[in-house]
């Protein structure tokens, strides 16, 4: 026997299976991407006097981020002891605790429906949201503008023809206006479809009823013009026109179609704000919902769970240790601070 046979045997690498190896190496690259989206928001906001933070303003609810939170923190400790389950091989406790924590992601991704919904609705998206008066002014007759344009377009019964079929008589061109030649389609101008309802308002032949509903839609379009000349000549301020949307919402006749034209209030730094926000909680929840899908695996096994999806679901909760890390984050610093 030779010296080196009796030397100890050690085996090369760590001591840990691959794929648990492979979960530290992804989750390092995931904690750097993360960092540099943190690291970003924090530099934007120190970086920006004036950051939006009335929760009457940008709608972010702290009861909700926080009730999130607690959500995510139980459901990494049902991972835990879907995890002991498993090591104890039992494997009905494993699933019962898996499922508990597929139904919290559930709740966690409701909530931030909620809040996502509460933005949409008033329209706090990137892009759209007025940073000056006079931007908030602009855009308010901008979604007027669509109100009374769309509502024309509805009483006047207009339904411009289909891709494959042509214009077939002169009446329909003469209605529809002008004819791309690029697209052959018909492109309806407003101000006939205008016209047109005028001629039937004063026809003797309409009926009570459509004369009421034609008056109040001219009288909504009276009211438009004579907002939007007062905008182009600077002469109404923002608290003024918030004052008389809000009076025109409230009429009986037409206030009903004004849903569309928000209550505008500048939001300095807004647009900026409105996308580090759903940046960063975008992709929190994109990652929320990999995680449910990689439970739903181990669910769908069923009782052939067995001791070979031991290190898959040790993987699985690092991974979903790792999402509620990211959250404990992001909870303080878009909610609280």
């Amino acid at each position: 026997m030779s010296q080196d046979s009796k030397l100890p045997q050690y085996r090369m690498g760590l001591p840990i299976p691959h794929s648990k190896l492979g979960m530290w190496l992804f989750l390092a690259t995931e904690i750097m991407f993360f960092s540099a989206f943190i690291g970003a928001y924090i530099v934007l906001r120190a970086g920006s006097p004036g950051w939006p933070t009335d929760a009457n303003i940008t709608h972010i609810h702290v009861w909700a981020g926080g009730l999130n939170t607690f959500v995510l923190i139980l459901s990494s400790f049902f991972v835990v002891l879907a995890l002991e389950g498993m090591k104890a091989e039992n494997f009905a406790k494993a699933r019962r605790y898996l499922c508990l924590t597929f139904l919290l992601a559930c709740v966690f991704l409701g909530i931030k429906t909620y809040e996502y919904y509460g933005k949409f609705s008033h329209d706090i998206l990137p892009g759209h949201i007025p940073e000056t008066p006079r931007m908030a002014i602009d855009k308010s007759m901008r979604e007027m503008k669509q109100v009374v344009d769309s509502r024309t377009i509805a009483l006047a019964n207009f339904k411009p023809p289909a891709k494959s079929e042509p214009a077939k008589t002169e009446e329909s061109v003469e209605l529809a206006g002008v004819t791309d030649e690029k697209t052959k389609e018909i492109t309806p101008p407003v101000e006939i479809l205008r016209q047109k309802l005028q001629a039937e308002l004063e026809a003797p032949d309409t009926s009570e009823s459509r004369k009421k509903e034609l008056a109040a839609y001219f009288a909504l379009e009276t009211k438009f013009i004579d907002l939007n000349k007062r905008a182009l000549n600077e002469s109404i301020t923002l608290t003024e026109m918030n004052q008389e949307l809000d009076a025109l919402r409230k009429n009986p006749d037409y206030g009903v179609f004004l849903a569309p034209v928000h209550h505008l209030q500048p939001i300095i730094y807004g647009n900026l704000f409105a996308s580090v926000y759903f940046l960063l909680t975008g992709f929190h929840a994109l990652h929320v919902v990999i995680g449910m899908i990689m439970f739903v695996i181990v669910l769908i096994q069923g009782k052939r769970l067995c001791e070979k999806w031991n290190d898959y679901v040790e993987n699985i909760g690092l991974y979903w240790h790792f999402v509620d890390l990211v959250w404990i984050f992001l909870f303080p610093l878009i909610y609280i601070i």
